[in-house]
């Protein structure tokens, strides 16, 4: 079967699950870089001192912990940002049938 983002409004209607799903999907993983980008500053100011701490490969690995606590915070419910943005979708969505 196609892609049903791919799918006219007429025949997207028809499978409302579907779009739904992936646009839930689509607004949490726009959330979880929201959180992202707000959570990055956070840790960017911490000092990492001796004898776990600092080194150039740490930089690298706290941007991987920043990531997968955002994605967390969303799995736990967000903070309804992607709610709002469903809500938004379906709403244009509407519009344009």
């Amino acid at each position: 079967m196609s892609d049903p983002i791919a799918l006219p409004a007429a025949q997207a209607s028809a499978s409302p699950p579907v779009v739904t799903a992936r646009m839930r999907a689509t607004a949490e993983a726009f959330e979880a870089s929201f959180l992202s980008q707000m959570l990055k500053p956070m840790f960017e100011s911490l000092s990492t001192e001796a004898p776990f701490g600092g080194g150039d490969a740490e930089g690298t690995w706290r941007g991987f912990l920043v990531e997968a606590m955002a994605k967390q915070t969303v799995r736990a419910g967000g903070v309804g940002l992607a709610d709002q943005v469903v809500a938004q979708m379906l709403k244009m969505q509407e519009q344009e049938q």
